[in-house]
């Protein structure tokens, strides 16, 4: 596992600069479109909390989110279909598990950077209320593991990256606009609201919340963890019959 994860590594080493604006400027820009420029116009903030305070943890969650979702889908559909990575990593002495385990630890080192960068910034804006603050990093891990593995498994199972925009378009994007990142879920109508606790990152969401705020989250914490542990847990074994299966190891 730790050969195929120092693989991407030395592969990340050579092109993080380009990265690097996006990972640090976008918590920025972000941070001054929603929370300071719409937060104006939302009059006493949510609950008594500013609105920038407020979204703060919705941004981190979401952020992780999408990135942990990017790096599970072109570069997995690539490893199989077109640059075939993981039949050159199978061809090694590595297990199935080092290979997927291996892939997934490097997603998971991404979506951590992209949470580390955007944790600095909300303290650069006074936006951190509470030292449990720091358990966002782990509970941004366990978010990225519970969105990656399960979209590991899909990507590996497609043959065209047009599933791969169907899946944003009808997963990410609802996700992103409605599990509580913009707005409290108790403002839409029961049915969405619903859909909305059925998804990875509003757990995800109310946690970092509560963390940030230094307050208990709407739900237990003990019921988001083991829900995010469960779409973890399933969606590595969907991905694992799926990777065997295409590398028939």
């Amino acid at each position: 596992m730790t050969a195929v994860f120092e693989y991407h590594l030395v592969t990340y080493r050579r092109v993080w600069r380009g990265s690097a604006l996006s990972t640090f400027i976008l918590p920025l820009l972000t941070m001054l479109g929603f929370g300071v420029g719409v937060g104006a116009y939302v009059d006493n903030g949510v609950g008594g909390v500013p609105y920038l305070d407020w979204i703060v943890p919705g941004l981190i969650a979401s952020t992780v989110m999408q990135v942990a979702i990017f790096e599970s889908t072109w570069p997995v559909l690539s490893g199989f279909n077109w640059v075939r990575t993981f039949e050159g990593q199978a061809a090694t002495p590595v297990r199935l598990d080092d290979i997927l385990g291996g892939n997934l630890l490097y997603v998971l080192f991404r979506a951590l950077t992209g949470a580390v960068a955007f944790l600095i910034v909300a303290l650069a804006f006074g936006a951190l209320h509470s030292p449990w603050a720091l358990a966002v990093l782990p509970i941004s891990l366990l978010l990225a593991l519970a969105v990656a593995a399960p979209t590991f498994a899909y990507s590996s199972s497609v043959r065209s990256d047009s599933y791969l925009a169907l899946l944003f378009r009808f997963a990410v994007i609802p996700m992103s606009l409605f599990a509580g990142v913009f707005f409290p879920v108790e403002s839409l109508p029961v049915g969405l609201r619903w859909l909305a606790y059925a998804s990875p990152l509003w757990h995800g969401v109310d946690l970092s919340r509560a963390a940030t705020l230094g307050v208990a989250p709407d739900w237990s914490a003990a019921g988001h963890v083991l829900y995010l542990a469960l779409w973890a847990g399933a969606g590595y074994a969907l991905a694992r019959v799926r990777f065997r299966k295409r590398l028939v190891v």
